[in-house]
């Protein structure tokens, strides 16, 4: 069976097939860098990690360029709060990302893109727009004329043909039936950071970001982009206008868009009291292997619901899953082969591939996975298996392994000393007294991180082990 993937853009399942031979050009959207990536962040990037494997593991080779948002409306206005420049505040942020990243064995892309190493060929891409037709420009920032580009609203499939002509938005994201002309390039505000540039001082909006960082390395064409169902509209329908208008050719072939995740059965939520960062999560002592088992197990167009007694059965899996593998390396088995299981094992290890093949089906593939536990346990409490099964079993354990990877158990960090402790309450005191919030947050997810509680009580801050 060939590899099928859900294209937004058709609505349809469409056999893959790339430009190119075997080379896969594919760009996924990154973090944005200003706090420490949440759950559901992590939902998306566990996704692009399964389909980087699988397409690997179908023998495609892989040129995959990652973003990494570091300029944009929330980026500015923290940074200003805290009195640090762009990279400086960012820094922090970028390297908790990767840190989370390598935790989640999420495998990294060929080339990392930051917005901010780019903006001079976002001021010329916007320039060639302005030279084309589609720009205008309004108190020192210029927009994109979205009138000027008939084909908008093809990705999302929303009818704009009502729009407001000359309605402009500034900001970087807007709702989902509010379509404007939008920024390309900011003019300067009193005390943000900006640029020289041939078009003006000022700044790229977030959408114009993504245009150039992937024409730069993947071509005018990309095989396939990637992101969550919240970028469809307006983020990536904006890169289309802008791409297509610069090149005269389509942006992407595949648009492949990975659903929300829930918690509780809700959107999460400050308000709600239901926001996870991932270093929440791991904080309470969940292991991240099961962080991931439980966020590859639903499909990726599938809305995903997280519980933390889901997480409890997702470790519960990875431990089944453990125990067969020990089985197979310590317990001894007759000497010879069984005939019917090494068809079981060839079975199962063809639905799983199945599975994967139609559009990342991680549903079936650890329900095959997971019957083959079943029926090959049975076969060996009876007798039944045998030494010249252990090799294929072996085998398929490996080939699931390789692309849900969760069987290594983690390393434990060493917990932070009583007096670091200490220092890191006093530094959040005076971030407090300062009111600075946003750096009292900070310090607050690093300890939970680290498997510390605070309780703030009338007599001061008391903390504890988890």
């Amino acid at each position: 069976m060939a590899l099928r993937f859900y294209n937004t853009l058709s609505q349809q399942v469409e056999e893959f097939r790339p430009q190119e031979d075997n080379l896969v050009r594919m760009y996924t959207c990154g973090p944005t860098v200003y706090n420490f990536a949440h759950i559901g962040n992590f939902r998306t990037f566990v996704f692009y990690d399964l389909l980087r494997r699988w397409l690997l593991t179908r023998g495609y080779k892989l040129d995959h360029v990652m973003n990494i948002t570091d300029v944009e409306d929330k980026i500015i206005r923290n940074a200003l709060d805290q009195h640090k420049s762009l990279k400086e505040y960012t820094a922090t942020y970028e390297k908790a990302f990767f840190e989370d990243c390598a935790v989640l064995r999420l495998t990294p892309p060929e080339r990392w893109a930051r917005a901010t190493e780019h903006v001079n060929e976002m001021a010329e891409a916007i320039e060639k727009l302005g030279e084309k037709g589609y720009t205008y420009q309004s108190e020192g920032s210029i927009y994109f004329r979205i009138a000027s580009f008939p084909e908008y609203g093809k990705l999302s499939h929303n009818d704009f043909s009502g729009i407001r002509a000359g309605a402009r938005v500034d900001v970087d994201t807007y709702e989902k039936s509010d379509a404007r002309d939008f920024v390309l390039w900011k003019s300067p505000k009193n005390g943000e950071p900006f640029w020289e540039t041939p078009i003006g001082p000022g700044r790229p909006g977030w959408h114009i970001e993504c245009s150039v960082m992937a024409i730069r390395y993947l071509g005018e064409t990309l095989d396939i982009h990637a992101g969550g169902v919240d970028l469809i509209f307006p983020h990536h329908e904006n890169e289309i206008a802008q791409s297509v208008s610069l090149t005269g050719k389509p942006f992407a072939r595949y648009w492949l868009h990975s659903e929300f995740l829930l918690v509780d059965g809700q959107k999460m939520s400050k308000s709600l009291g239901n926001f996870y960062t991932l270093r929440d999560v791991l904080g309470r002592g969940y292991p991240p292997e099961t962080v991931r088992y439980l966020l590859a197990s639903v499909p990726y167009r599938k809305q995903l619901n997280f519980t933390f007694e889901g997480l409890q059965s997702a470790k519960t899996a990875v431990e089944r899953l453990r125990n067969f593998a020990w089985r197979l390396g310590h317990e001894k088995f007759p000497v010879g082969g069984n005939e019917k299981l090494a068809l079981r094992t060839a079975e199962a290890e063809q639905q799983f591939c199945t599975s994967l093949d139609d559009d990342l089906n991680t549903a079936g593939a650890l329900g095959a996975v997971f019957e083959y536990l079943r029926d090959t346990n049975i076969a060996m409490d009876a007798g039944d298996f045998r030494t010249e099964n252990v090799q294929p079993a072996r085998a398929f354990l490996e080939s699931f392994d390789s692309i849900f990877d969760v069987l290594r158990p983690s390393a434990q960090k060493e917990s932070l000393s009583d007096a670091e402790v200490e220092a890191r309450i006093a530094a959040r005191t005076q971030a407090k007294k300062a009111r600075n919030f946003s750096e009292a947050d900070r310090i607050r997810d690093e300890l939970t991180a680290e498997g510390i509680i605070l309780e703030d009580t009338k007599d001061g801050i008391r903390w504890k082990r988890k």
